[in-house]
């Protein structure tokens, strides 16, 4: 099991113990995360479920595919250089202890 801790923008946090393979959209859903919405289910069609990595994550894994970039350019008012759509992380043991910043959007 992974531990990871999600910040909401008031600053208040949620942390959970996650499986490893999920994503980090189900992990927020399946725990009762506020501000991860996930209208689209997880087909990276909406943003509902962006979120802020740790650059050394962020860094660590695939660059996103050119249709998350397009939904984190044109539907996300607060991107960052870390952001990502929770449903394209999937959680790896060594994300163990992250902590992921939601935007308040």
């Amino acid at each position: 099991m992974t531990i990871i801790t999600f910040v909401q923008p008031s600053g208040s946090k949620a942390t959970v113990e996650v499986t490893e393979g999920l994503s980090l959209m189900e992990a927020a859903l399946h725990n009762g995360v506020e501000g991860i919405l996930a209208e689209c289910n997880g087909a990276a069609a909406c943003a509902t479920c962006h979120v802020v990595l740790p650059k050394e994550v962020y860094d660590r894994l695939d660059a996103p595919e050119d249709h998350e970039e397009d939904m984190l350019d044109f539907t996300t008012a607060d991107r960052q250089p870390c952001s990502r759509l929770s449903c394209q992380v999937s959680i790896s043991e060594d994300m163990n202890g992250m902590v992921v910043h939601i935007p308040g959007e």
